[in-house]
């Protein structure tokens, strides 16, 4: 086990790691997938399996990946090389650590659209937004969507450059209170429509004729990307984390917050829906479509829309920030312990490859839409195709191997157990992580490349 006297930034607290953990785990999938997934595959139904997952399939995969970061007090490359030298301790390692540098630069093309649309209703442009041309146009026009891109890259970066204590954790904890407080705000307004009571009963009342395999497993693909799992970002969170922090207790607050993230966005957007569609949940649409088009359009129709706007939007994008900068300083903390460069090279570099990938993003359906991949994905679709439909799942699995086959799952045990703490659910770890956890994955895995190549519909 690597010494802890070594030079390496810290988490100061308990509170640091959660807030920042969880604002890793919060950000657009909560807003954007989640709602849209209830509401397609059965409201309350969906929402009980997904908290069975969270409590077991979720669990298992925080505690393993935090427990491999504080073990080793490295990012992926170097805590799989920890366990040994063979190629497949590198690939294992690696793959961990180049997920988070394909989806950064793409995850902030899409966080410049939500800086536009937030810009766009403090300036009072809420009829203008409230149409599908508005968006279609916005995303058609490189200049702009390149100019927005890189406001909020180097706000993400910015960030990073500060450091661990004095950035990420000071932000987020500055943030993630302010997130739940408007999305409590919002949720409160949206059930309080005419109409909206049915999105509630929806959403949050179990019935089991909605119920289907379909259910358990858009539940399961959620849960699993919404949580940062296979990321590399618990692995290297979790090496800045103090040996006298609960890894179980933190896992449970993470938990928590993820979990009242996407239930607060369930109750701000699907009520709402259901009031200004008059109780259609197809209107709800996945993705970009919702947060761009559908809300807009809602917002547009109601009292203090304009409000309302500023608000949704100012929650979007401080969960898709949170969520940035988890993804660039899992980044960083891989250049700075593989490469031996300074936090300042490091960022400069990932400046460097974030403007190099995400300009193709941002340009993919402007100057760039006539080049495509696969079956005609424009560059942001494939990147997003690649690292959540491919390598995550890899990621994943190699994750699982690692602990049962190298570790052991009393190699875990012993480091969630450091200083005496708790680790009340051991059994259900054990049992999750030798035999369940390599399923849920494989499932996810086939599901969501037989969806993309249209061997299943979803």
């Amino acid at each position: 086990m690597s010494s802890e006297k070594q030079k390496r930034s810290k988490f100061s607290s308990r509170l640091g790691f959660v807030l920042s953990a969880a604002g890793s785990a919060v950000g657009l999938g909560n807003i954007w997938r989640f709602p849209y997934l209830a509401a397609k595959y059965g409201g309350g139904i969906f929402l009980l399996v997904y908290l069975l997952l969270m409590l077991t399939f979720g669990y298992t995969m925080i505690i393993a990946e935090s427990a491999i970061g504080r073990m080793t007090r490295k990012s992926p490359v170097g805590a799989y090389a920890h366990f040994g030298k063979d190629w497949m301790f590198k690939a294992g390692g690696w793959i961990n650590a180049i997920i988070p540098i394909l989806i950064v630069p793409y995850y902030s093309v899409i966080g410049g659209w939500v800086c536009k649309y937030l810009f766009g209703y403090i300036q009072g442009e809420t009829e203008a937004m409230a149409t599908a041309e508005y968006f279609t146009a916005f995303i058609g026009n490189g200049v702009k969507t390149e100019f927005w891109f890189l406001i909020f890259t180097l706000l993400v970066l910015w960030v990073i450059f500060m450091g661990v204590e004095n950035g990420i954790e000071k932000v987020s904890t500055f943030m993630m209170p302010i997130l739940v407080i408007l999305a409590i705000l919002l949720s409160i307004y949206a059930i309080t429509r005419k109409g909206a009571f049915a999105g509630v009963k929806y959403f949050l009342v179990p019935n089991i004729k909605n119920f289907s395999w379909m259910t358990v497993v858009s539940a399961m693909g959620q849960m699993f990307y919404s949580l940062s799992i296979a990321m590399g970002i618990l692995i290297t969170f979790g090496s800045y984390m103090k040996s006298d922090l609960s890894i179980e207790e933190s896992t449970s607050h993470v938990e928590v917050f993820d979990t009242a993230i996407a239930v607060l966005a369930g109750l701000m957007i699907i009520p709402a829906v259901f009031a200004f569609s008059n109780g259609d949940p197809s209107v709800l649409k996945a993705g970009p479509s919702l947060m761009f088009i559908t809300m807009p359009k809602i917002f547009a129709s109601m009292g203090f829309g304009r409000v309302v706007g500023i608000l949704f939007f100012a929650l979007v994008f401080f969960a898709a920030l949170t969520s940035a900068i988890a993804l660039a300083e899992s980044a960083v903390s891989t250049f700075q312990d593989e490469l031996k460069w300074s936090r300042r090279r490091s960022t400069v570099v990932l400046l460097l490859i974030m403007v190099a990938l995400g300009t193709l993003s941002a340009l993919s359906y402007g100057p760039l839409s006539f080049v495509t991949i696969l079956k005609n994905m424009p560059f942001l679709d494939f990147f997003d195709f690649l690292t959540n439909s491919v390598m995550m799942p890899i990621a994943a699995m190699a994750t699982c191997l690692l602990v049962v086959r190298v570790i052991g799952v009393e190699g875990i045990a012993a480091e969630v157990m450091r200083k005496d703490a708790p680790f009340k659910r051991k059994a259900v770890f054990n049992f999750m992580i030798k035999y369940l956890c390599p399923f849920f994955v494989a499932i996810i895995l086939f599901s969501s490349v037989a969806g993309v190549l249209g061997w299943i519909k979803f």
